[in-house]
């Protein structure tokens, strides 16, 4: 076994590293700690690990992860390293502890567990709705996505009430130091798409403790619900294109590419006017057919209207109807990386400055690294 002792890779490296380890995966011999998750929304498959005082996501339960060159290593003094086959030391990892607040349970036995997560280190996640309209025609769903898989297998509720959330979220607070909440939802069949749930569980939240909170939601189709998010305590606001080239999106998003990237430019100005430049985000999803050409160009757009382009790497998830698309390269995701760093670092939107959100967090991408050493 490789010595797990060795200090982590140099800071110069980290990023290169880091989004060598996110397309590539890890296999995970289930060294202790917080152990992630399978499944639901967003990106998934994946835990935590800490590197040089960074912490990433890194995929560990889908196909490229059990392929990966990268492993995870656990010494007879319980520290832990990432090595590569030949057992080389690579880095000295952390994996962030199991949180306490999984151990506590509602009134009614419902595990907290069931109703939020920890990702990361310090971020308390919850999708408020664990439906969409789409997903269950795949013909119109999102092909990515997995989020009533956790819900099938028993792990998550259907919904989660906003007293709920707001019960979790004050006992992650006190015990696991939780610094922000990500809040985001299946869409519903409404017109608000999502953001009159985001309004009612902020306003819960805020109630019962001080926590930054993203909520994530289609563009909703009266503006009035920025305003209404905003006054309910939502600090910033997610609205994700994923893929930007309309063939693309036509595959991989057939539903929900009937709101047009017109449409999303048009909602992310609406929403900009109320959150604040660089209080707004979107995912862009590399790896699914875009060009690098095309995920820069979108993202210089969008730093304009003042939305950061949270970009990370496409990560298959079991289950899917893309299980077994590639990940991108690491050269892909770096030299996107590099490019939309920099657009970041010349303008007045970064990471660190937002409120709470998956770009305030950065651990399911390099872009912040990039945009610091930028």
């Amino acid at each position: 076994m490789a010595d797990a002792s060795k200090p982590a890779l140099a800071s110069q490296s980290l990023g290169r590293f880091v989004t060598e380890l996110q397309v590539q995966g890890l296999v995970d011999p289930a060294v202790a700690g917080n152990q992630g998750r399978r499944g639901g929304a967003g990106p998934s498959d994946h835990r935590a690990l800490t590197i040089a005082g960074t912490t990433v996501m890194v995929p560990v339960y889908n196909a490229v992860s059990q392929d990966s060159p990268f492993r995870l290593e656990q010494a007879a003094d319980g520290a832990v390293a990432v090595t590569d086959r030949p057992g080389t030391n690579l880095a000295a990892v952390e994996p962030p502890p199991q949180p306490r607040f999984y151990g506590l349970s509602t009134t009614d036995g419902t595990s907290y567990s069931a109703i939020a997560l920890l990702h990361g280190r310090d971020v308390l996640a919850t999708t408020l709705l664990q439906t969409c309209i789409r997903f269950r025609d795949r013909s119109q769903s999102c092909q990515f996505c997995a989020i009533e898989q956790s819900l099938e297998d028993g792990r998550t509720l259907v919904r989660k009430t906003p007293e709920q959330v707001a019960e979790v979220a004050e006992a992650a607070v006190r015990l696991d130091g939780v610094r922000q909440l990500v809040m985001t939802t299946g869409t519903p069949n409404s017109d608000d798409r999502g953001a009159r749930l985001m309004a009612e569980t902020a306003a819960a939240v805020k109630a019962r403790v001080d926590l930054p909170i993203q909520g994530q939601c289609e563009p909703p189709d009266d503006p009035i619900w920025y305003l209404r998010m905003k006054q309910a305590g939502i600090d910033s606001l997610g609205m994700h294109l994923e893929v930007v080239d309309e063939a693309v999106r036509r595959r991989v998003l057939p539903g929900k590419s009937e709101l047009s990237l017109e449409r999303y430019v048009e909602a992310f100005e609406q929403a900009v006017a109320v959150f604040g430049r660089g209080q707004v985000s979107t995912y862009l999803l590399a790896g699914l057919g875009d060009s690098a050409r095309a995920l820069i160009s979108c993202s210089e757009r969008l730093i304009a209207i003042g939305v950061y382009p949270f970009v990370v790497p496409f990560v298959p998830i079991s289950g899917t109807p893309l299980q077994h698309h590639p990940a991108p390269s690491a050269d892909f995701m770096v030299e996107i990386y590099e490019a939309v760093g920099k657009l970041l670092a010349e303008s007045d939107i970064r990471s660190d400055r937002m409120a709470a959100g998956c770009a305030k967090c950065g651990a399911c991408s390099a872009l912040s690294l990039f945009e610091n050493a930028s």
